[in-house]
């Protein structure tokens, strides 16, 4: 099992130098934080998808027609 070219014990000891720093009672506030990192970091690159998607949608519909008569 390979993830991101690091074998399970090299894993395991990151795992354990992390949970030596910030100890278990602190764990769970950071893996909220890196979540909502995530989180936060996938809306931003999805953020400028999504307004480019909108662009295009409005600028493939026709102009709305005045519906104004002038009369002379």
């Amino acid at each position: 099992m390979r993830i991101f070219g690091m074998g399970l014990p090299e894993l395991l000891v990151i795992l354990a130098v992390i949970l030596l720093i910030f100890g278990p009672k602190n764990l769970p506030k950071l893996g909220s934080a890196l979540g909502k990192t995530v989180k936060n970091l996938r809306d931003g690159m999805g953020g400028d998808k999504e307004e480019a998607e909108t662009e295009e949608s409005v600028a493939d519909k026709p102009a709305p027609k005045s519906s104004s008569k002038t009369e002379e």
